[in-house]
């Protein structure tokens, strides 16, 4: 099986107590590309621009990536600046420059448009829906996206929220867009609104899916060192939907394990600066890690 992810590749600067990299590859799609490739065959649609880095073309299509749908344009790369301090929970953004992303038109092949399994990650909702619009008859869809998002195109992205199968946010984000402030209670206004599904990313404190048929909760895996949490989420999301797709069933038995993946990928993402961690790891790496978290949480 194959998945579509639509996102960012980004050039990302952050610094954490354990020291700085500058410029390095990042991005949601990018970030989520890595962990699902240990899964399925991944097609990246995203843009970057003149000063995108050759190096990171040829490090994306050596994991396996299909860039066919990259476009590259005469501006400048999106870039993203920002700085943790304390728990390193939250990211203090410094800087955000679009570039190219200001005049991005996602544009697919036609083979690509037959693709079931798509991940709409974080970008414009517009670009999201515009991207869904075009492929033939998906089967699976998950959407992810941000408070700026939810804060500026709130329409937008309800709209979008009636036509996915999968919603997918973080625990600040689901209050914000719901209304709500108690978790479970958000999960079911945002069922109401039209997602079949709601995801609600807890960082720290593992992960909530909530569904008709059932709901199912999971904790964090006890990292001991977080070295750079930028593109955990997005890292989470590829491990979780990279095993839906691979397995071409959505249950509780399923789901909960597709969990389990994306928790596991993501402990590995915050043990290392950017994709340092991610881009070396193999299936069976992730299956040693992911038998250790069964025996702690006993499933």
């Amino acid at each position: 099986m194959s998945i579509l992810v639509l996102g960012t590749v980004a050039l990302d600067t952050v610094k954490t107590p354990y020291g700085k990299r500058i410029k390095m590859l990042g991005g949601s799609a990018a970030h989520f590309s890595m962990a699902a490739r240990l899964f399925d065959c991944v097609h990246l649609v995203a843009i970057v621009g003149r000063d995108f880095p050759p190096r990171y073309i040829d490090f994306l299509r050596a994991k396996g990536i299909i860039l066919d749908s990259l476009i590259r344009s005469g501006g400048k790369t999106f870039q993203w600046a920002g700085e943790y301090r304390g728990d390193l929970n939250t990211a203090l953004t410094l800087s955000t420059e679009l570039g190219v992303l200001m005049t991005f038109r996602p544009t697919v092949s036609e083979g690509e448009r037959d693709i079931k399994n798509i991940f709409l990650a974080n970008i414009d909702p517009e670009l999201q829906e515009h991207l869904l619009s075009h492929m033939h008859s998906p089967g699976l869809v998950a959407l992810d996206s941000m408070n700026y998002w939810i804060n500026n195109k709130p329409k937008q992205l309800l709209r979008l929220l009636r036509k996915v199968d999968i919603y997918v946010a973080n625990d600040e984000e689901a209050r914000v867009l719901s209304g709500e402030s108690n978790l479970m209670r958000a999960a079911k206004a945002l069922r109401g609104r039209g997602a079949k599904m709601v995801l609600i990313k807890k960082g720290e404190h593992g992960v909530l899916f909530y569904s008709d048929k059932f709901i199912l909760s999971l904790p964090a895996y006890p990292t001991e060192k977080v070295i750079d949490p930028t593109g955990a989420g997005d890292t989470f999301a590829g491990g979780f939907m990279g095993y839906l797709a691979r397995v071409k069933k959505v249950s509780a038995a399923t789901v909960k394990k597709a969990l389990a993946y994306g928790t596991i990928a993501a402990s590995f993402n915050v043990e290392g600066f950017g994709m340092e961690k991610t881009s070396r790891l193999t299936l069976a790496t992730l299956n040693r890690r992911l038998t250790k978290f069964r025996k702690a949480v006993v499933f």
